[in-house]
């Protein structure tokens, strides 16, 4: 071999082809993996992310625990988003009316109502007529804690606002007996618990109706919701609740032996029914038997110390 062949073969330029290909690859593929972690973090961060279509859903499905905490989040990161704010009331309403804790209920009814009249004001027209619904019933649970009764007159307000808005709740006649019935407006709360049992009939509204026509001084009324309610309850503390007033419009009738028999019912199913031997005390005394009237009084006093009726009438 020539001194020129050997120096053609040593600067034959070489192939670089394949290197340079997959070294391209290799870049393409890192590249590649890079940008597909990046979009799945990106994806699983939207994933996280807590959004009104995820309320929703768990709304759709009765999650109140989860539509309170999706809800929440969404109002710390946009202040007084009307729709986050309505649907966080919801939730914290149906929170408070199964919880059995009573502070805790009564956190979640304050912070409903918050969350509520926020979301008034600017939630949609659609959603607005719920909004003042339920605002009016947080109103009524938040009344049942006070001892003065300050939130009847809101919670007839809002829900009267809602039924005027279309609202066709049943409950909304029921409750608004309820806080009539607590102002000491007998007639409006008759016509609402009237209205009431158009819709269904239980034990609460006859004896909330019976009360109110005692009130109300119409006796005779009230008596026939009482006895409906005995006739078809199956709850003895119903049962005695309506006793205790059938006898005292019978104390008030003068029909002294049909109340007293009225009373020995109540007890023959709880001795330790305060009020029926007070009731029987006050029959005798009616009927000028302070000794036995006395007596009945400290049998309601033996069962219950702090039973205000018996401890006036002894002097204590």
């Amino acid at each position: 071999m020539t001194a020129e062949t050997d120096r053609f073969h040593t600067h034959r330029p070489q192939n670089t082809f394949w290197p340079k290909l997959i070294t391209g690859l290799g870049v393409v593929l890192v590249a590649g993996i890079l940008i597909f972690v990046s979009v799945s973090h990106t994806i699983h961060i939207l994933n996280q992310r807590p959004t009104l279509s995820k309320v929703y859903r768990a709304w759709d499905a009765r999650q109140f625990e989860t539509v309170y905490a999706l809800t929440d989040e969404i109002i710390r990161n946009k202040p007084f988003e009307p729709t986050a704010e309505a649907y966080h009331g919801f939730a914290a309403f149906y929170l408070a009316v199964s919880s059995t804790d009573p502070q805790l209920v009564q956190q979640y009814i304050d912070e409903s109502i918050n969350s509520l009249r926020l979301a008034r004001p600017n939630v949609s027209k659609v959603l607005e007529p719920q909004v003042t619904y339920l605002l009016g019933k947080a109103y009524f649970y938040k009344d049942s804690f006070s001892s003065y009764h300050y939130y009847a007159d809101l919670a007839i307000y809002y829900l009267q606002d809602a039924f005027d808005k279309g609202v066709t709740a049943a409950d909304i006649p029921e409750y608004l007996g309820l806080s009539y019935a607590q102002l000491g407006y007998t007639e409006e709360s008759i016509s609402s618990f009237s209205e009431a049992l158009l819709h269904q009939e239980n034990d609460t509204l006859l004896l909330a109706i019976g009360e109110q026509y005692i009130a109300n001084g119409q006796s005779e009324f009230a008596t026939q919701y009482l006895y409906r309610l005995l006739e078809t309850s199956k709850d003895e503390v119903m049962q005695c609740r309506a006793r205790l007033l059938i006898a005292s419009v019978m104390a008030e009738q003068g029909q002294y032996a049909e109340a007293e028999n009225e009373y020995n019912l109540i007890l023959e199913k709880d001795l330790s029914n305060a009020d029926a031997y007070y009731g029987i005390g006050v029959l005798y005394e009616m009927q000028g038997d302070l000794v036995k009237a006395r007596s009945f009084w400290r049998k309601a006093l033996k069962v219950q110390v702090t039973h205000q009726g018996a401890l006036q009438k002894l002097g204590k």
